[in-house]
């Protein structure tokens, strides 16, 4: 009963509705006891030779009124157990996905997306089912065959019933033997359908990867070996799963041996009718399904708990990024000052930022440059608040990242990576993402600013052209340039691009970054960059090995350092010439 006293909550929340499922059963339960008698009474008319016509169109009338009150009473209990259940089930999508929403990027290195997505779909279905099958196997189980139990003993005969219960309490013990072990044996078959979620998402996201390097088999066998490992769980589930029926159908075997056997000899002895016996056999089939029910009710009730505590799991699950309860709620603006003595990433030993000081005023551009597990990416992360845990302080506007509300934070940062996500929709509403009640004239200004304009006007279907999965139908450099689009699109506060001009050639990136520098000469840039081109008309420019500045200053000062930055920027100046001189 442990996952009924986890879900008490849910309902305590909606007890009128369960409480009009439980009346509806109990009514159903009490009209079920009418047909069964007044068969009975019909077959010791026969057998006594006084059943009139009279008689039988009561007895009929009787039999179809009941029959209209179990129909009214069962649609009770169905709309408000099944609605109940129904009701838990969005609840806990609902907190299970803004959850989702609020975790930080520790938590995503834990849980895979395959593993959560088995979390939203197999353990909540699990759940949602002690809801409703579970509490009508509970309730049936007991209104029914309490009612059915009352009958036999107060309308036919209390001796009888006895000997046809005596079995019944094997079915308690089989059931707390098989239920404990179904517990464990389900929870490690959802464990292993989220390993096979998991690498099914894989698989589908990377089929590119895979057919370029022609691992198709290789990942087929892999997979294959996955469900194997899944149906060998699985089998566990199911032989255990598969033992209450057998328990149960040989319980009523019984019971219905010791009926036939003693009843009969009361029959023969005059105690009861004939009547009274396909009465009380009615009532014996009628014992059936609460019986099965609690065979069910068991299975039931370890799956769900099973689900539950993964799901549990999740939502106990902190964010290591606290927004501010009384945090400001005007959006930053101003000068960023950064100072970063020291930054680990959770459960890693290495050193990612050390002594990694700069200001940069409003208006300015800042470029990041270095070899790649430089570090670049990792300051802009410390910026959007991915990690809170650094020693040092970041001040946006004259004051502390962390004290801004996160909803007025974020909003401000327009944040470009080298590889951004689109939705499976159109080029318009992937812009305009972040406001979709922008104008189509705002969504073709920034295309124009990202230099998209004029690819999108020569597609068929223009601004409405489907990307498709995280923009599969579009090439590297239009992917990152509708990216630009989507960010520049909010107008921000600092505009952040992470290697976002990688997968252009120099003259597009030349004309993006002229086209962002005079729409924001008041507004702040932070460009990271392989290629040195995008950053050598920044303010400042800084250089980073094994997470600390090496050089700093801007392009003609790097120049006159003759260090890293001077030595690579001649190397990608030689490189871009000679592949001139090549086309």
């Amino acid at each position: 009963m442990g996952i009924f006293l986890k879900l008490g909550w849910y309902f305590r929340r909606e007890w009128k509705l369960y409480l009009a499922g439980v009346l509806g059963l109990v009514f159903t339960a009490i009209i079920g006891i009418i047909p069964p008698r007044v068969i009975g009474n019909v077959v010791d008319g026969i057998n006594q030779h006084r059943l009139t016509a009279r008689s039988l169109a009561i007895y009929l009338g009787i039999l179809v009124a009941a029959a209209v009150g179990q129909y009214l009473s069962r649609y009770l209990w169905r709309n408000a157990i099944w609605g109940g259940a129904a009701g838990l089930e969005r609840t806990l999508r609902e907190r299970l996905f803004w959850h989702f929403m609020k975790m930080d990027a520790t938590f995503y290195q834990k849980y895979r997306t395959g593993d959560l997505m088995a979390h939203a779909t197999n353990d909540l279905t699990a759940i949602e089912r002690v809801a409703g099958g579970g509490i009508l196997q509970f309730a049936d189980s007991i209104i029914t065959g309490g009612t059915t139990l009352i009958a036999m003993m107060a309308l036919i005969d209390w001796r009888l019933t006895l000997i046809a219960v005596v079995p019944f309490p094997l079915l308690a013990v089989a059931s707390r033997y098989l239920g404990k072990k179904i517990h464990v044996a389900f929870r490690a078959s959802q464990a292993a359908f989220s390993r096979l979620n998991n690498k099914a998402q894989e698989s589908i996201s990377g089929i590119k990867v895979i057919k370029a390097l022609g691992q198709e088999k290789a990942d087929v066998a892999d997979f294959n070996d996955q469900i194997d490992e899944t149906i060998k769980i699985n089998r566990r589930v199911n032989f255990l799963d598969s033992l209450f029926d057998p328990a149960i159908t040989l319980i009523i075997a019984v019971s219905y041996a010791a009926t036939i056997i003693l009843g009969g000899l009361y029959v023969t002895h005059g105690i009861i009718t004939i009547g009274n016996l396909v009465s009380f056999v009615t009532y014996l089939g009628m014992m059936v399904w609460p019986m099965f029910a609690v065979g069910m009710l068991f299975n039931t009730m370890e799956r769900g708990n099973a689900s539950y505590d993964r799901v549990m799991e999740l939502l106990n699950q902190t964010s290591a990024i606290v927004d501010a309860k009384k945090g400001l709620t005007t959006r930053p603006h101003g000068d960023i000052d950064y100072q970063i003595k020291q930054f680990n990433y959770p459960n890693d030993a290495g050193t990612s930022l050390v002594d990694v000081h700069f200001q940069l005023h409003a208006g300015q551009t800042l470029g990041i440059v270095g070899r790649v597990g430089s570090g670049k990416s990792t300051i802009m992360r410390l910026l959007l608040r991915e990690f809170d845990q650094y020693q040092g302080q970041i001040r946006y506007g004259g004051h502390d990242i962390k004290q801004y509300a996160l909803d007025q934070y974020l909003p401000a940062i327009g944040y470009v990576p080298q590889d951004s996500f689109l939705f499976s929709n159109t080029i318009r509403e992937n812009i305009r993402f972040a406001d979709p009640h922008v104008s189509q004239a705002t969504v073709e200004a920034v295309a124009a600013k990202s230099d998209l304009a004029g690819q999108i006007a020569s597609m068929t279907d223009g601004y409405d052209t489907q990307v498709g999965e995280q923009g599969i139908s579009l090439s590297g450099g239009q992917r990152q340039r509708l990216a630009i689009a989507r960010a520049l699109l909010i107008d921000p506060e600092l505009l952040i691009l992470d290697d976002a001009l990688s997968a252009v050639d120099a003259e597009t990136e030349a004309e993006i970054l002229a086209n962002v520098k005079a729409e924001r000469a008041d507004k702040t840039t932070i460009i990271a960059a392989h290629r040195l081109s995008s950053v050598m008309n920044a303010d400042e420019i800084i250089v980073l090995d094994a997470g600390r500045v090496v050089e700093r200053g801007t392009h003609a000062d790097l120049m006159a350092q003759h260090g890293w930055y001077q030595a690579m920027f001649e190397r990608q100046q030689l490189e871009t010439k000679v592949k001139g001189a090549v086309h």
